[in-house]
């Protein structure tokens, strides 16, 4: 675990906002449906909560390190990242209702399916005030339509 104060510090340099300003709660969920219907998560890594990235760079690395030691079998993840409720692809996402509390903004996102309505969710984004700068919105979670959220999964696909 020498290398956790490295990656605490990469992760904290590796959060800044989107270039062109600072996106409202809004612009996030919209970015995030973008992301999730291109399969690029990439376009949101930017706008994550260091906590956030922190929690990804840690499953990341136990994932690398359990693939490394069985090549042959598929990691924990394996299916990439835990961005929604199912990996299943959404041919359809649009932001819903979004509310906020004393220090968070929580954005729902509609995924649909053409082909199979009855198998639309809703996720929520969890948004918080970064750091640095409170006017400024940050991804720190997604709540699945389970009732899991991203980091619980990422928690539990380790096991205890």
């Amino acid at each position: 675990m020498r290398t956790l104060p490295l990656t605490l510090f990469l992760c904290l340099a590796a959060t800044p906002a989107l270039a062109a300003g600072q996106p409202s709660p809004k612009q996030l969920g919209e970015l995030f449906c973008k992301a999730s219907l291109s399969d690029d998560m990439g376009l949101v890594e930017s706008n994550l909560t260091p906590f956030l990235t922190l929690a990804i760079a840690e499953a990341e690395a136990k994932n690398a390190q359990i693939q490394a030691k069985a090549p042959d079998e598929k990691p924990p993840l394996g299916d990439g990242l835990p961005w929604r409720s199912w990996p299943d692809f959404a041919d359809g996402c649009i932001i819903g209702t979004a509310y906020r509390t004393a220090d968070r903004v929580f954005v729902d996102i509609n995924y649909s399916f053409s082909e199979s309505p009855d198998a639309n969710y809703t996720d929520q984004l969890v948004l918080m005030p970064s750091v640095e700068d409170q006017n400024l919105w940050q991804i720190d979670d997604v709540i699945f339509a389970t009732g899991m959220t991203m980091r619980s999964s990422l928690a539990s696909a380790f096991g205890p």
